[in-house]
């Protein structure tokens, strides 16, 4: 019942393809009718949750289709091939967006624990890294039902607002992607501390020994810890960064040179070649190529 009221507020709310804002910072509410092939993006730390139709995420070259059934928890930053390709106005994709704040989490996660209740390892939990997908529960519908009653009223937003997502942030530890984000989130995870670096840093010059540095490892222990956590090894997930975030620049109308420098890339013809050995175009052959906005990927 909480589901089709959820879905029911969505369409009450949006009135176009796209996202719209709810007030509540970080919650969003999107709607897509038209398909939109699958593109380079970054899922930046977020839970997705769709009410109708499907989304599709390609991670390190697996292909993985969300519905209503379960919901996407990303806790880290990663680089995906995201879109809608079955979007219709006979079978529209209706759904919300939850950024996930790295304080309030942490916060939860160690308030959890000193109450003894950390995160379990929920049966039929996937094993798939990078995301996680989770059932909706009881706990979860209800918390994503009542932060999004509070409407468009900004005295509610005001005073309610942060303790609903709260609750949802709570709802999301307790259930299947509860120990996952738990890994992501909790004080002493340097996997997820030197990729919230890498990705507020693109455009400086990053290695592998600095990164391993900053997480406190030896370079083969972080390489090992980087891939269990990510499913790519450090020096493809920094690529994979760098070049989608250039992708979606791009398409957002900056030239490709300004692009590849925003990201970190200091000659014009080492963007182009790896560029085009990940997406099988140039970049402005790709540019070229784009017919739809990758807001919604």
């Amino acid at each position: 019942m909480s589901k089709l009221l959820i879905k029911h507020l969505i369409e009450g709310r949006i009135h176009k393809d796209g996202l719209a804002e709810t007030g509540v910072k970080g919650v969003k509410l999107f709607r897509a009718t038209t398909p939109l092939p699958c593109a380079p993006a970054v899922y930046e730390p977020s839970v997705i949750a769709i009410v109708s139709g499907a989304k599709e995420a390609v991670l390190d070259g697996v292909r993985h289709v969300y519905d209503d059934s379960r919901y996407l928890c990303c806790p880290m930053s990663m680089p995906v091939q995201a879109g809608t390709p079955n979007a219709s106005p006979d079978n529209p994709l209706y759904g919300v967006y939850v950024s996930l704040d790295q304080r309030v989490m942490t916060e939860l996660i160690m308030d959890m624990e000193s109450a003894g209740g950390g995160t379990q390892i929920a049966k039929g939990s996937s094993t798939m890294q990078g995301v996680r997908f989770a059932h909706w529960d009881e706990a979860f519908s209800d918390a994503l039902l009542r932060l999004l009653q509070l409407g468009n009223s900004q005295t509610d937003i005001a005073v309610l607002g942060n303790a609903r997502l709260r609750e949802l942030y709570y709802a999301v530890l307790n259930g299947e992607a509860g120990i996952f984000a738990s890994q992501a989130f909790g004080a002493g995870n340097a996997i997820a501390r030197s990729i919230a670096h890498l990705s507020s840093n693109l455009n400086e010059p990053i290695t592998i020994d600095e990164m391993a540095t900053r997480a406190g490892m030896s370079r083969a222990v972080f390489h090992r810890k980087f891939k269990q956590a990510t499913t790519m090894s450090p020096i493809q997930f920094v690529k994979s960064m760098r070049l989608n975030n250039a992708a979606m620049r791009i398409a957002g109308g900056m030239t490709v040179n300004e692009a590849a420098m925003d990201v970190g890339y200091v000659s014009a013809s080492q963007f182009s070649r790896e560029f085009k050995r990940m997406y099988g175009q140039s970049p402005r052959q790709w540019r070229n190529a784009q017919q739809f906005p990758l807001e919604m990927a």
